[in-house]
């Protein structure tokens, strides 16, 4: 925080050197440009511009597209209208105006006309504004997003895209200084980092964490979108351990949230276990395994196995006995194939309890665990103190180095934690355990661990379109599935016609008073 300060005043003092005669010519004392905050309110009054772009100003990634316009719309109060004059403000970022305050007899224009001047002009200013109040609905309201993976099959499918609330558990101000407006981590086409960090911009300072309150807690089974905490991809083809994400940039994920601060978490043939207590999934969520399934000779077609089953993929002939592997089968497919007189057996493809797969967090040799068999781990809560010790150490030791900032180290079996040897831990945010539905098939805190709640974006709520792309022509649109609803009991329900009946009477309100304003 005192370093964001410190860059702030060195800002301020910049602005104020380069503009006080500025300030003097229209009417105001010199020492105005060097005081904070109301430095800007004089900006804005010099410039004609109301009082409230002050919150445009000092919102991250609004002020980025802000900004610019005040460089410009400052030159334009002293008679400097020409493109030139525009392509120079913006082009040397700002410094334009340095140029003028000190080179320039300048002539300030009092209540200086605002309107666009050309048809340029006004495209220009609406797209503007119109960028600047989609990236503010995009920050801090809904964003949308799009499902990449099956790891949450038949509740959420392949292609479908949703919109998802921010303002639920509340928004999160973004982290990262200067970056691009309404993308995440990459501009698309040219495929470019959407953001500058402290690495290319060594005078950067990393926004601190802040949230704006939210109206509900996340849920035990509720879906939620979160940026991956283990993010250190490039790209989603290539690693690279140097390469480093704010946490607002990070890859969002979509995954469920099986476990919630203070749960007692266990993962027992599959199923998630809660405080002793098996899980009890909402209606709408559909678990899947992976069973390998065996055929009779002579009997089995792959083709009508594939199109009579609920069945997210397969794979095989695994072996010589032509055994298949079945990702994604939910419990009433699996009643269907254990009747089929096509299969000699099915079985569930799982590791047994004890063997250590070394993908599974917390990868480390003194825990045998594996996706079937996984725990017990307690969840972290705010507030919540916990003991530490050598045995347990290797699953908190990221969250209190890393999501929490503290230095940590471990001498001759004691535990170091900012120079102060100690036994026990108080934790400083929440921790989730977020899990797929397609159990054999998903990336999720098995393999990672514990979200903070720093890294959750928001609450998934609606589905506003869903694309088959195994389809063809009109059937790639799955149309019971647009505008339905992610959470709630029962099967979705379509608001699609809703929505056309709204916007139809939206541009029939419209018509009629621009009819009546003629």
């Amino acid at each position: 925080m005192s370093e964001i300060i410190l860059i702030l005043l060195i800002l301020n003092f910049i602005h104020g050197i380069g503009t006080w005669k500025l300030y003097k010519i229209s009417g105001n004392k010199p020492f105005y440009s060097f005081i904070p905050v109301y430095n800007v309110f004089v900006l804005l009054k010099i410039i004609n511009r109301p009082w409230w772009w002050i919150f445009i100003i000092i919102m991250p990634v609004l002020n980025t597209i802000i900004i610019p316009v005040i460089w410009v719309e400052l030159s334009r109060s002293f008679k400097k209208n020409s493109y030139t004059d525009t392509f120079l403000s913006i082009c040397t970022f700002g410094f334009y105006n340095y140029y003028l305050n000190y080179f320039k007899n300048l002539e300030y224009v009092e209540d200086r006309d605002i309107d666009p001047k050309s048809s340029n002009g006004e495209w220009t200013s609406s797209i503007i504004f119109a960028v600047i109040a989609a990236t503010f609905v995009h920050t801090y309201f809904m964003q949308p997003y799009t499902i990449p993976t099956s790891s949450l099959e038949k509740s959420l499918l392949v292609g479908d895209f949703l919109f998802v609330s921010k303002f639920h558990y509340g928004a999160r101000v973004p982290m990262t200084t200067i970056a691009a407006p309404m993308v995440h981590d990459t501009i698309p086409i040219i495929k470019t980092r959407s953001y500058f960090n402290k690495k290319q911009l060594p005078f950067l300072a990393e926004l601190p964490y802040t949230r704006l309150p939210g109206f509900q807690k996340i849920k035990r089974n509720e879906i939620v979108c979160f940026n991956w905490p283990v993010d250190t991809f490039k790209n989603m083809y290539y690693t690279d351990k140097y390469y480093y994400k704010p946490i607002d940039k990070k890859t969002n994920y979509v995954k469920r949230a099986v476990g919630i601060a203070g749960d007692t978490l266990e993962v027992i043939n599959g199923y998630v276990y809660i405080n002793g207590e098996k899980n009890q999934l909402p209606e709408r969520a559909r678990l899947q395994f992976s069973y390998l399934v065996q055929p009779k000779k002579n009997k089995f077609n792959q083709k009508v196995m594939i199109n009579n089953y609920d069945i997210t993929d397969r794979f095989g002939p695994i072996n010589s006995d032509y055994t298949y592997k079945f990702m994604g089968i939910s419990d009433a497919s699996l009643e269907k194939l254990k009747k089929d007189t096509n299969v000699e057996w099915i079985k569930k493809d799982t590791l047994p309890k004890g063997v250590k797969d070394p993908s599974v967090f917390p990868q480390k040799p003194s825990y045998n665990w594996n996706n079937d068999f996984f725990g017990p781990v307690y969840i972290p809560k705010k507030g919540a103190t916990i003991e530490i010790n050598k045995n347990n150490i290797q699953i908190y030791e990221r969250l209190i180095k890393i999501y929490e900032n503290n230095d940590l180290y471990i001498q001759d079996d004691n535990i170091y934690i900012n120079g102060i040897k100690t036994n026990q831990y108080t934790f400083k945010q929440d921790y989730y355990w977020l899990m797929g539905d397609n159990r054999s098939n998903s990336q999720d805190s098995r393999s990672w661990g514990f979200v903070p709640f720093d890294h959750v974006v928001g609450k998934p709520v609606f589905k506003w379109l869903s694309i088959d792309y195994n389809a063809k022509g009109f059937n790639k649109i799955r149309w019971n599935r647009m505008f339905t609803t992610v959470h709630g009991d029962g099967q979705p329900t379509s608001y699609f016609i809703h929505f056309i009946v709204i916007i139809l009477l939206w541009n029939i309100i419209s018509y009629f008073r621009r009819k009546k304003l003629q």
